[in-house]
């Protein structure tokens, strides 16, 4: 069983290094279907195995006309797994083993299909993203985040090479829409292409079963925006009922295999096209009116300066270098965190004592310190990236203990969670901080949070990921909506002032 896993956690690697996850014959059959309603020459800018080619071979069939298609791929393995497929050799002969991102043109009345390789940021090198940052620059006018996947950028580029009134299918994680450079890209896409339709899928659905994202499918052409755009759930995977929309030309239905509505743009892009939850108004109040958010202490290497106390014992770490933490949400099953939990949790071996060294040289520290930090030196733990950064490298971020915890990615269990321990969280949850540290507040802020209508808000602002988790970056959890009747209900006051609690916790939040 142990050899098992480890061959699926090496073939997931080679995956994620190459971004190749193929796509399932029902989804490319309907984007193939949108491209190809008004042109027979489909254009596949990361060919792979040619999942598109053979739908579109599928599709020529039901058509009477033959769909020709073209494209590009860096892995000459890939092809090779095409000519295994049976894609035609007419096809192949117009797929280059080329970079998409280097090319200046499509062939005259191509329209463009795509899964795009899905590799994320902190696999790109220096180089690339430098290439990328230009892409972004040249078209959408600014820099996105660093953060930025390659799939982005594909569909970046292959937005820019289309001719008029041409059209583009591409399936992408919805971080394309719900990610920080979200806005800015969105901005670009809604100005100057017309958004079609928006495809999501409900976990039971999703194309990529086991695969930690979420995907939909985006059908935009090059002709003047419109108002409105199709925003469309698909509940059963497989099946015609995709392509059967697709080919009715995307109306509005309902049926127990998906639902297309007619939705907004200017609100779809404000919000995140994506999004299955959308708001048609601003809201009044949302929770930065009443708290700040920070993100949990990021050690760069938990296993090293996470402790139990018997680990702390056994190296000699002094308690006055120790503070109470907290690093897994699933630690953590109720609504509160408390020294009875922190007991349980170190009685179960589980670390709850993080070494805080602020940063004094190390020959001011006990010879015992001394030690245990020549061992991370041993295994290379300064030059890891992040702790790179630190200076000296032992050298752990503070925090003031916020009042509330929040689970920074969760699997419909997202909720607020009261810190009567005074713990630090390390990155797997949120600080937040009351505005004000009035008890009555507090208390107030308290019930609120984990009103069931505010923990639905979450879907406005979250990031959605697999099978239903949702991820909160802190500055979008500022920015959930909360109910003018439930602000009204417990009695708050907006507070837009920091008192000095805040304010200590600002000045620690990053410190290094």
């Amino acid at each position: 069983m142990a050899k098992a896993r480890s061959k699926q956690w090496i073939e997931r690697e080679k995956l994620r290094e190459r971004g190749q996850f193929w796509t399932p014959d029902w989804v490319a059959e309907a984007m193939v279907g949108y491209v190809a309603a008004d042109s027979d020459l489909v254009f596949d800018p990361a060919f792979g195995a040619g999942a598109f080619a053979s739908a579109g071979r599928r599709l020529s069939a039901t058509l009477g006309r033959t769909i020709r298609f073209a494209g590009c791929e860096l892995d000459p393995a890939a092809l090779r797994e095409a000519r295994e497929a049976g894609i035609a050799a007419r096809d192949l002969r117009r797929v280059r083993i080329a970079d998409f991102l280097a090319l200046k043109a499509l062939p005259k009345g191509a329209r463009i299909v795509a899964n795009p390789p899905y590799i994320r940021h902190h696999r790109l090198g220096p180089a690339l993203k430098a290439r990328l940052r230009r892409i972004a620059i040249e078209n959408v006018g600014v820099a996105l985040d660093g953060r930025t996947g390659l799939h982005v950028f594909f569909l970046i580029h292959a937005l820019s090479l289309l001719e008029k009134g041409g059209s583009l299918a591409f399936i992408v994680p919805a971080d394309v829409c719900e990610g920080v450079y979200a806005r800015a890209l969105w901005q670009w896409i809604g100005s100057r292409f017309r958004l079609d339709a928006v495809v999501t899928f409900s976990a039971d659905a999703t194309p990529f079963p086991g695969v930690d994202t979420n995907p939909i499918v985006l059908m935009i052409r090059k002709l003047p925006p419109s108002e409105t755009f199709l925003w469309a759930r698909i509940e059963r995977a497989g099946g015609e009922d995709f392509l059967s929309w697709v080919r009715r030309g995307l109306p509005e239905c309902s049926t127990g295999a998906m639902r297309a509505e007619q939705r907004s743009v200017r609100v779809g892009l404000s919000a995140g096209v994506s999004r299955r939850v959308q708001m048609a108004e601003a809201p009044e109040f949302r929770l930065g009116d009443f708290a700040r958010v920070m993100r949990g202490v990021a050690t760069g290497a938990n296993e090293f300066f996470l402790l139990t106390s018997e680990k702390a014992r056994e190296v000699g770490i002094p308690p006055e270098l120790l503070v109470r933490a907290i690093g897994r949400t699933r630690d953590v099953p109720g609504d509160c965190v408390d020294e009875s939990l922190l007991d349980e949790l170190d009685r179960a071996g589980r670390p709850t004592y993080l070494l805080a060294l602020d940063g004094k040289r190390e020959e001011a520290f006990p010879p015992s310190v001394r030690r245990y930090l020549a061992r991370g030196v041993q295994l290379g733990l300064p030059e890891r990236p992040l702790i790179a950064q630190r200076r000296p490298w032992y050298k752990m971020e503070r925090r003031v203990a916020p009042r509330f915890l929040f689970s920074y990615l969760g699997r419909r269990n997202s909720r607020f969670i009261r810190n009567d321990a005074g713990v630090w969280p390390l990155t797997g949850f949120l600080c937040v901080y009351p505005r004000s540290s009035a008890p009555d507040t507090v208390r107030a802020l308290e019930e609120l949070l984990n009103h069931p209508d505010v923990l639905r808000g979450l879907e406005t602002v979250a990031k959605s990921y697999g099978s239903g988790a949702l991820k909160v970056e802190p500055r979008a959890l500022e920015r959930l909506p909360i109910p003018r009747r439930l602000v009204d209900d417990v009695g708050l006051e907006v507070t837009l002032a920091s008192d000095p609690a805040a304010a200590e916790a600002d000045q620690m939040a990053l410190a290094i």
